[in-house]
């Protein structure tokens, strides 16, 4: 496995850093006590200032055998998330409604088109129910067939 220049360098860099803490803390010794405490409370921001831009930039690789995953910070649960979360689900309980519409709407119109033609035919809506109608039209089916 093989380490990234990138990484590298921060290694670097921390060492330099513990290095030169140790030498600034060893000539601190000689120094009055509100020096002290204003290089303490600079010391405090800058550590601060640190840890939040490694927070922002953290985003590396984790190597695990053959396979390589990126991964980002935790960016946290915030308003943006929670509305980029949302839109999917929106999305298809919109296209579910629209669909249930559109199939009402079809079911609809078929039972449109059937009322419209008993109303339109010849036969009166009373022969329908005729129990003797059922059997004709059964026989008229069998006998167009050839």
């Amino acid at each position: 496995m093989t380490i990234s220049h990138s990484y590298q360098n921060q290694l670097a860099q921390d060492r330099f850093g513990l290095k030169l803490t140790a030498r600034l803390s060893d000539a601190c010794d000689d120094l009055p006590y509100e020096v002290t405490e204003r290089l303490r409370a600079a010391r405090v921001r800058a550590v601060g200032q640190r840890k939040l831009a490694a927070r922002q930039v953290a985003v590396g690789a984790v190597v695990s055998g053959a396979t390589v995953a990126l991964h980002s910070g935790d960016e946290g649960f915030n308003l943006w998330s929670a509305i980029a979360s949302a839109i999917p689900l929106l999305a298809l309980v919109i296209g579910l409604l629209g669909i249930n519409v559109v199939l009402s709407e079809e079911r609809a119109n078929e039972l449109a088109e059937i009322d419209s033609a008993l109303l339109t035919d010849t036969l009166p809506p009373s022969a329908y129910t005729d129990p003797g109608f059922a059997q004709f039209l059964k026989m008229s089916r069998e006998s167009a067939r050839p």
